[in-house]
């Protein structure tokens, strides 16, 4: 079975994360999934296959002792930024023209728009009818890993020892919150969570996310001078106090921000919930402390305990933790190389399982998988990419100068 034969099957399963559940998963539906590729992966010969109380996906296809143990990662999470139900996937070849997604509703992929395209003339991409994500993030590794699994099984080349992993709820920043690292027992590992060919990322934001609880003071309008609060009304100076160029929609590379992902209010209460994000530390931390100091100017004005701020760290740059073993980097970028595919390093605009990982003593970058435009309706895969994908993953396996 190829890797993109692999993805239209997995991206029946709808495994929508909610990050607002407690539970692990957050969601049941992604250990339905999970069940799917345990009996995939016994069928192909993976013996030690199988799913934890967690939802969390293991095995192992042995190689060679005196090589060293390597891990390949992936999420089956999609993101509930669009709706990962009813994927109406399809494969149509790219001729340079506009793609139209979905008829009846005029949807269309369009290059004007997503300028990678232009690199896809003449290939072939997954894509959707324009009204769900596709979820290439991050089926596309799995189907990747898995294919790469069945080679090794199959052919028998001389290749390290491959541990498999697949992880829910990657999506809103749990992934890694029960993975078993000891057991996993690998020298060091890949997420398999990129998207352009060639990607190698072992640079990553920083992340918080930031809570702000507003309390007001609602009385009758008509005699509300000098006593109304409008907890609403205190929310739109707090977010207006943060700087405008430090948006997603303003910043690029290693350019941080500050993004109200939700916010609800009245009278009498308002709440506002942030991402945070930087890849430089300290500038982490003076976005953090800029919410603190609204807090308390804006409490100087209305009164104390107004403005309440709640910040959690979510994960950190795993460039810290990778920079003392580079080799792990140089052995990807030489596996890509030796199939005459350029490597290109870029700052990760968000977060991996590896970034946890690499914290909890599991070296670990992010490898490209062939997906555009996660997370939205008009994601896509390329099929010839991910092909060339799996081959990386095997050649990084496989590579005749790997020692321990």
């Amino acid at each position: 079975m190829t890797a993109v034969e692999r993805l239209l099957r997995y991206v029946t399963f709808d495994t929508t994360s909610d990050e607002f559940s407690e539970t692990c998963p957050t969601t049941d539906a992604q250990k339905v999934l999970g069940k799917a590729l345990v009996e995939e992966m016994l069928e192909m010969g993976i013996e030690d296959a199988h799913m934890d109380d967690n939802g969390y996906v293991y095995g192992t296809v042995p190689g060679d002792p005196e090589l060293p143990t390597i891990g390949l990662i992936a999420h089956m999470d999609t993101s509930p930024a669009a709706s990962g139900a009813e994927i109406k996937a399809k494969i149509v070849e790219f001729d340079g023209s506009d793609i139209c997604l979905n008829e009846q509703q005029q949807i269309f992929l369009s290059a004007s728009e997503y300028p990678y395209l232009n690199k896809c003339v003449g290939k072939h991409l997954v894509v959707t009818d324009g009204t769900t994500l596709l979820g290439a993030d991050d089926k596309a590794g799995i189907a990747e890993i898995l294919t790469c699994a069945e080679y090794l099984i199959k052919n028998k080349p001389r290749h390290a020892t491959l541990r498999i992993g697949f992880t829910p709820d990657e999506e809103v920043g749990r992934g890694s919150d029960e993975f078993d690292v000891d057991k996993f027992d690998a020298d060091y590992a890949y997420t398999c969570d990129g998207a352009e060919l060639g990607g190698i990322e072992f640079e990553n934001f920083n992340a918080a996310g930031a809570t702000v609880e507003i309390k007001g003071l609602s009385i009758h309008p008509g005699s509300a001078k000098n006593k109304m609060i409008n907890a609403s009304q205190v929310a739109m100076e707090f977010h207006s106090m943060l700087p405008v160029h430090e948006r997603p929609e303003s910043t690029e590379g290693y350019e941080g921000f500050c993004m109200l992902t939700d916010m609800s209010g009245e009278v009498e209460k308002a709440t506002l919930r942030y991402i945070i994000r930087d890849h430089d530390e300290a500038l982490f931390e003076q976005k953090k402390d800029r919410f603190y100091q609204i807090a308390v100017y804006l409490d100087s004005i209305y009164g104390d305990g107004t403005v309440e701020v709640e910040i959690n760290d979510s994960y950190y740059n795993m460039r810290r933790q990778i920079e003392p073993v580079m080799y792990v980097v140089d052995r990807a970028q030489a596996a890509m190389e030796r199939l005459g595919v350029k490597a290109e390093f870029v700052p990760i605009r968000g977060g991996t399982d590896g970034a946890r990982l690499s914290y909890m003593g599991l070296p670990c970058p992010n490898l490209c998988t062939g997906g555009q435009n996660f997370h939205g309706r008009f994601e896509y895969a390329v099929v010839e990419e991910m092909e060339t994908c799996t081959k990386i993953l095997i050649e990084i396996l496989t590579d005749p100068n790997l020692r321990k």
